[in-house]
Formats: C-alpha cells, sequence, structure tokens
C-alpha cells in the first residue's frame, strides 16, 4: 500500500484512511478512529506545514529565528504524521491473521516465536513512558528485526532504521474506547494488525 506523503506544493497531507470508519470495530469504534485521525493527526499536519511557511517566510525576508526551538517543534509534528500515516496502513479489518510470508520466518528466527515476539511488542507497548509507540523496525546492517519504544513521536528513534509495524499508545489513539486502560488497547491491536501490510514493506527491504 502506497501513501503519498507529500503535496504538489511541497507541504504535508493527512492521508484518506485505507478502510471505512467502522470496519475496525469492535476493537477501534468509529468515533475514536475518526477523533484519532480527523482531529489528532490533522493538527500535526497543520503543525508541520505552519511551520514550514514561518521557514519560507523568514528566508523570503531574510529573518533569525530560533532554530533550535523551531525545528524542535517541525521534527514533533513531522514524527506525527509520518508515524500516524504508517500506522492507519498497518492495520485491517479484522479478523488479522498473524504473521505471513518472508516477515513471519524472519520474527520465528530472531524471536523464537511468534508468541514471544508479540510478549516482547506487548510489553514495550504497555510501558512507553508518558504517550508514544511501540515498533516493529528492521536494522539493514545487522539484517535484524528490533522491538523499538519511541517517546512522543520523535524520542529514541533509531536513525535509519525502517518500521515494519507501529502502535500508537498515546491516550488520544484509545481513551474513548478503553478510558486509561493501554494494555487492554494494545491486546485489540492483534486482532487488527494487518501482517501482509508489514510483510509488503519487509519485503521490499530485502528485495523480494
Amino acid at each position: 500500500m502506497c501513501i503519498l506523503f507529500f503535496m504538489t506544493q511541497k507541504f504535508y497531507t493527512l492521508p484518506e484512511l485505507p478502510y471505512g470508519a467502522k470496519d475496525l470495530e469492535p476493537y477501534i469504534s468509529e468515533a475514536q478512529l475518526k477523533l484519532h485521525h480527523d482531529k489528532h493527526h490533522l493538527a500535526y499536519v497543520n503543525g508541520a506545514n505552519a511551520i514550514l511557511e514561518k521557514l519560507d517566510k523568514a528566508r523570503r525576508e531574510g529573518a533569525d529565528i530560533d532554530q533550535k526551538s523551531t525545528l524542535k517543534e517541525l521534527s514533533f509534528h513531522i514524527g506525527g504524521h509520518l508515524l500516524h500515516s504508517l500506522f492507519w496502513a498497518n492495520m485491517r479489518k479484522p479478523p488479522s491473521v498473524g504473521p505471513v510470508g518472508a516477515l513471519a520466518d524472519e520474527i520465528k528466527d530472531e524471536f523464537g516465536s511468534f508468541e514471544r515476539f508479540r510478549k516482547e511488542f506487548t510489553a514495550a507497548a504497555v510501558s512507553v513512558e508518558g504517550s508514544g509507540w511501540a515498533a516493529l523496525a528492521y536494522c539493514m546492517q545487522t539484517r535484524r528485526p528490533i522491538i523499538m519504544q519511541i517517546e512522543k513521536h520523535n524520542t529514541n528513534i533509531c536513525p535509519m532504521f525502517r518500521l515494519l509495524l507501529v502502535l500508537d499508545v498515546w491516550e488520544h489513539a484509545y481513551y474513548l474506547d478503553y478510558r486509561n486502560d493501554r494494555a487492554k488497547f494494545v491486546e485489540a491491536f492483534w486482532q487488527i494488525a494487518d501482517w501482509e501490510e508489514a510483510n509488503r514493506r519487509f519485503e521490499s527491504l530485502i528485495g523480494k
């Protein structure tokens, strides 16, 4: 599945969901999904674009800006946009079929079994400090899949690691459906994870 991240005028745009707003029920409700996508994700798109416009204006006028704070905020909004774009695409209408293809073999080789991987990934997702993400990534140097915790949208990310599967564990991802029970939301995610999409991402990396 291909998601276009850039508009022709060099700004970010909110991607459409690859399924209907009710298709992830009962694991994610229509109300929760619309709030998350239409409000929270859009806020990151608008935030990133506003900063790009600010940078464009400063460059046209030869004005100085606070680079440290501006680029930190830009990183936050762009990270939020890109991670959410991956997140929508790696979920599907239930039921989830579990790992498939080359990625299934890779997970078995690295973790011993899907059950062990699921246990480690779940623990990573539940224990992210504050707001953030759990991710299955792939290191092109060691040729190993790695589970990562990402705080906020842009902290603790390993540079150049390729993201195969991401799970948003900000409270805005689940609070309408699960209140403050992050663990229950993480458990529900396994019923809608799109392993065919995760495998497509993986096979594109290894040239299959």
